[in-house]
């Protein structure tokens, strides 16, 4: 997940204009198959199977495990955020919702005052109707989409929620900022309901990932989840009239200090399993927070040099679809959770300034 982008530097992307879009799921819910989807992904909560973890605890009794989650979601926050890739945000932001709790353990969150505090978000659990709500008012806001930060272990709230927020007049494409540790069945079941998938592809290396975000396996979950969001969306990118993104896929990928992202084994992976059309995002914003900061290989920000390697990479392989970052201020990025309300207001006032 990556709060705070601000990409100064634009490649390409191949579009698809559609002046008349509409989200996938308005038809799915005219069917009744919304609903249907929504009881599917519920059923998943009696022995938890909704992401890789598989944890097999009944949260629909609201059993906890990993993620600290039970049957309903926890709400961090909820903003119009405008900080997100050019093509998402526009003049008018994304409206992003915050999940509280997360299935990662990130050392170097930016996000950890709300994915790794579980003992204080648990007050900020929130029903389907409310969640519904606030969809519903960030469309009023102006958000020219909804963005749902941090979603892989609160899926079938989401759907159960989003069914909700259609009678009540959504009509906005829903961008699913994930950390890619996601299971391929769940997003299965997306189909349809997500226009826009915007996974991180975190590291190259299982045992990197188990060290420093502390779960099995992830180059493998994540590779397979991104794979099957491209299946379903495919390269190309559908935009309205005014170039923002109505449908398809954008990579992230956080380039970390001492290679330890593995950049170029994932961006090679990329062009080979995906091609070279696919739309990535390459940003340089990382900075040691949370554990981080104690950590010998991740406790100072990147290097010029480092990311001016990555980015000869992106050249190499022929992929100059998306964005980069520029290297300024990496702190400038970082949310501040203690407001709830705006919690990246501090960060655009410096970027203006």
């Amino acid at each position: 997940m990556g709060p705070g982008l601000h990409h100064s530097s634009e490649l390409h992307y191949i579009v698809v204009l559609s002046v008349d879009f509409v989200p996938s799921y308005i038809a799915l819910h005219r069917t009744g198959e919304l609903h249907r989807r929504a009881d599917l992904l519920e059923g998943m909560l009696r022995r938890c199977t909704v992401c890789p973890l598989v944890c097999g605890v009944d949260r629909i009794a609201n059993e906890q495990a990993r993620c600290y989650t039970g049957y309903l979601p926890v709400v961090s926050s909820w903003t119009l955020h405008f900080g997100e890739e050019p093509a998402l945000g526009g003049e008018r932001g994304v409206g992003n919702i915050f999940f509280g709790n997360c299935n990662l353990r990130c050392v170097y969150c930016q996000n950890h005052a709300i994915s790794q505090n579980h003992r204080e978000e648990r007050v900020r659990e929130t029903s389907f109707e409310d969640l519904a709500a606030i969809m519903v008012a960030l469309q009023e806001q102006g958000a020219h989409a909804i963005g749902l930060v941090s979603p892989s272990h609160v899926v079938p709230a989401i759907v159960r929620a989003l069914a909700i927020a259609v009678d009540r007049g959504l009509r906005l494409p829903l961008i699913y900022n994930t950390n890619a540790y996601d299971a391929p069945d769940v997003l299965r079941l997306l189909e349809g309901i997500v226009d826009i998938y915007l996974p991180d592809l975190k590291y190259a290396e299982s045992d990197l990932a188990l060290q420093y975000s502390k779960i099995d396996d992830y180059p493998g979950h994540a590779r397979a989840a991104i794979a099957e969001m491209h299946r379903q969306v495919g390269s190309a990118l559908v935009t309205d009239a005014a170039g923002l993104v109505q449908r398809g896929l954008i990579i992230r990928h956080l380039v970390l200090p001492n290679d330890l992202a593995g950049s170029r084994a994932s961006l090679t992976w990329i062009r080979d399993a995906l091609g070279r059309d696919v739309t990535v995002s390459v940003m340089a914003q990382y900075y040691p927070v949370h554990r981080a900061a104690t950590m010998p290989l991740l406790d100072r920000k990147i290097r010029a040099s480092e990311y001016e390697r990555v980015l000869a990479v992106l050249d190499e392989l022929g992929l100059h679809n998306g964005w980069v970052q520029e290297q300024d201020a990496p702190e400038n990025y970082r949310p501040a959770f203690e407001d709830r309300v705006d919690p990246f207001r501090n960060n655009e006032l410096r970027m203006k300034n």
